[in-house]
């Protein structure tokens, strides 16, 4: 795996690390090195070094620095010398940026390929809102070789004619930034359906969800019995959908309405008066233990993790826990 080093004036490149963290986990042969005000060149090339004997694998190294042309960049631009091969440093360094080279070290091998590939992300990352208060780019004429296509007419069959579900997810927090950064990355959905009765009325949440999708995929919002109808619909094969629920009890309804989900990743459930906390990110009611017994019993497995880098959780310890803690309160 890319060794990377996240390299800064201050304390921003341990911020960044810990943002990172939040939102894709723990991350191995990854170090931030911060040039401190009472510091100078010479103490930052001894942590760089320092940093990069830490390593499994040194041959490939990715820097990641806030600033070309500082000492920071000047450091790690000596320090290549010789590995220009191999090691690389991308400069500009931003939260978008980060995450993509974290989810690309998985599937790239050299540092040299996730320094190409994340250059684009990290310049997406920068937008405003609103809108119009974006620079004018320059629009060049494109001649359109396809015609539009309007509603396609029902009784179509695209692909197979079965949508597909690369991951359903129940997380009171629906569509954040984990989900749309690690699990989208991991997954590859072209299409996030947030599936709620509530939220579906709600279109202030419905906007806000809608525009929170991450670049190349599309959200929808919709109630638990358009979920079902489209499940059913052949129209509908060509889809790779992530589905979010933000209760057990709605995905126990889809699932129930014939929503053909196998696996359910249990990302968070929010504490509130009546549950009891099991673990970091989810607690548990007396409604809530009987509803996952209950998509147990429809054969449902769980992954119990926020993250795809967290280790998966036992539900059926966490079941416990929760019937224990519940009885004695």
């Amino acid at each position: 795996m890319v060794g990377m080093i996240l390299a800064s004036h201050g304390e921003f490149a341990n911020g960044i690390l810990q943002s990172g963290t939040m939102i894709f986990g723990e991350q191995p042969n990854v170090k931030a090195v911060t040039l401190e005000p009472s510091e100078g060149p010479d103490d930052l090339k001894a942590k760089l070094e320092a940093a990069i004997a830490t390593f499994d694998n040194q041959d490939e190294i990715l820097f990641l620095v806030d600033l070309w042309g500082g000492t920071p960049f000047n450091q790690a631009n000596g320090l290549i010398n010789g590995h220009e091969d191999k090691w690389a440093i991308v400069t500009g360094l931003n939260l978008p940026m980060l995450i993509e080279a974290y989810a690309s070290r998985m599937s790239m091998e050299t540092a040299h390929e996730v320094a190409t590939h994340i250059c684009e992300v990290a310049r997406e990352g920068v937008k405003t809102r609103p809108e119009t208060l974006e620079p004018q780019k320059e629009v060049k004429e494109v001649v359109q070789t396809v015609s539009p296509q309007g509603a396609i007419p029902e009784g179509t069959v695209l692909g197979d004619g079965h949508i597909k579900f690369v991951l359903a997810r129940v997380d009171t927090r629906l569509l954040h930034g984990q989900v749309a950064t690690t699990w989208t990355k991991t997954t590859q959905p072209n299409r996030i359906i947030v599936v709620s009765d509530s939220v579906a009325k709600d279109n202030l949440r419905k906007q806000m969800i809608e525009q929170a999708a991450p670049p190349g995929v599309k959200a929808n919002v919709v109630p638990v019995s358009k979920m079902i109808e489209v499940a059913k619909d052949p129209r509908f094969g060509n889809t790779k959908a992530m589905l979010l629920f933000e209760t057990p009890q709605d995905a126990l309804r889809a699932i129930e309405g014939g929503v053909d989900i196998q696996e359910l990743n249990i990302g968070s459930m929010a504490h509130s008066l009546g549950k009891v906390v099991v673990n970091k990110a989810i607690a548990m009611g007396k409604d809530d233990v009987e509803t996952l017994e209950k998509l147990k019993k429809l054969g449902i497995t769980f992954d119990v993790r926020k993250v795809p880098a967290d280790s998966k959780e036992n539900m059926d310890h966490l079941l416990k826990k929760a019937k224990d803690e519940l009885k004695n309160s």
